[in-house]
């Protein structure tokens, strides 16, 4: 098994996608980055403790590879916001693609400039790629939040698809 950890917005949006899919053994929400051991959720909300939300991913490399991980996460994010996701506004929304050796690392790197060379962006592609540092698993009450809350969390993927409609209309005038 393999670890693949991603930011990118509110983790509650991050694990669905990922965890339906074949070869996910687990997705967990949490904390990474920051300066304070065992981050509460209200803490990191405070945007004060220099964490990001971001899901951890357990795979079976033999059945989902990273380079898969990595397209189905740019699929989750705008990866040309580099201070929050749609309405999700701060640095603990930055999105990030960590990586735990070189090997995701040169694919995060590698994927990155596909997209970049694309076009499917007119403005610079800044999510980051960073080395993973100690994540801290978010309080229980985050974890599968699609499943124990989905009124909310439809009615957060609405505003996400709202947000990120009116933004990109204004963008085009």
């Amino acid at each position: 098994m393999e670890k693949a950890l991603f930011a990118g917005g509110c983790f509650w949006c991050m694990v669905e996608p990922f965890e339906e899919q074949d070869g996910i053994i687990s997705v967990t929400s949490g904390y990474t980055g920051g300066h304070i051991e065992n981050p509460t959720y209200e803490q990191v909300k405070s945007q004060t403790t220099g964490h990001t939300e971001a899901v951890e991913i357990v795979f079976d490399p033999k059945k989902m590879t990273f380079e898969e991980l990595l397209e189905i996460y740019w699929n989750q994010t705008d990866p040309t916001d580099a201070m929050g996701q749609f309405m999700d506004r701060g640095d603990s929304f930055r999105p990030v693609i960590f990586y735990y050796n070189e090997q995701q690392k040169t694919a995060a790197e590698q994927s990155k400039r596909a997209l970049e060379s694309s076009g499917k962006y007119t403005e610079s592609i800044v999510t980051k790629i960073e080395e993973a540092d100690t994540f801290y698993k978010a309080e229980e009450e985050h974890q599968q939040f699609y499943k124990k809350n989905p009124r909310r969390y439809q009615q957060e993927k609405r505003e996400r698809a709202e947000w990120e409609e009116t933004n990109a209309a204004e963008a085009r005038l």
